[in-house]
């Protein structure tokens, strides 16, 4: 009966998940037509919500395990402010988003612990990047401050990508499939993003937006399939 019930838990946070989903890509697709602030604010809460909603199926099931989950709910905060204030202050939703993917780091890491090779993986993405934020004729920063941030911001989620990559190399389930994907879309965005603001090319915007809302939706589904697999784990361990 206790298994019955878990997956009828699962159905319903599987439809919970299924229907926020649709909910943020309506979103995102209303806020590339429409540009209004307060569509991409709740568009961005949304996916807290559904990493929130995720946490909560940890709970009703209770697992003992909250380190993942609880530090990729962190993230997925701080991502959601980035995405506000980034509209407002760009240095400071920057710093938002920067912190936002600190904790998506740690989160990997306790999926797998720190290896070097994490960090050449992560060195690898990082020197190209900062090679062409630095060099590249096209960029347009307005100040040393700027491009220093574009740097710091570039030295960071490079780490994080560098990560998910080499979680899945070394362990290749769903769950490190969708982080990994998740996270390069991340980047890609961020990329996309780069090349809006500081290079004005305006149809990129499209881009950034198109693959921001889908890597967000992966990181927070991610909660739910670690979830997903610990109650599996729990009732193999009773047969």
């Amino acid at each position: 009966m206790e298994k019955v019930k878990n997956f009828i838990k699962k159905d319903y946070f599987l439809l919970a998940n299924l229907l926020l989903t649709l909910l943020i890509i309506v979103g995102d697709c209303l806020y590339m037509n429409y540009d209004q602030l307060w569509m991409k604010s709740l568009t961005s809460v949304l996916f807290v919500v559904m990493g929130i909603v995720n946490f909560v199926y940890l709970i009703l099931n209770k697992q003992k395990n909250y380190l993942f989950p609880s530090i990729m709910l962190a993230g997925l905060v701080f991502a959601c402010l980035g995405d506000i204030i980034l509209e407002i202050e760009f240095i400071v939703g920057a710093a938002l988003f920067a912190i936002g993917h600190i904790f998506y780091f740690v989160a990997y890491c306790f999926l797998q612990k720190f290896k070097w090779t994490d960090l050449i993986c992560g060195v690898a993405i990082l020197i190209p990047s900062v090679l062409f934020i630095t060099l590249a004729p096209i960029f347009n920063f307005g100040g040393v401050l700027m491009e220093i941030v574009c740097v710091v911001y570039a030295v960071i989620i490079s780490l994080m990508v560098g990560k998910a990559i080499t979680n899945f190399v070394r362990e290749r389930n769903w769950q490190n499939l969708l982080i990994m994907v998740g996270s390069i879309l991340f980047f890609f965005s961020d990329l996309m993003l780069l090349l809006n603001i500081f290079a004005g090319l305006s149809y990129v915007g499209t881009l950034c937006l198109a693959t921001y809302y889908p890597a967000e939706i992966l990181l927070s589904f991610s909660i739910f399939l670690k979830q997903s697999s610990l109650v599996e784990e729990k009732e193999n361990d009773k047969k």
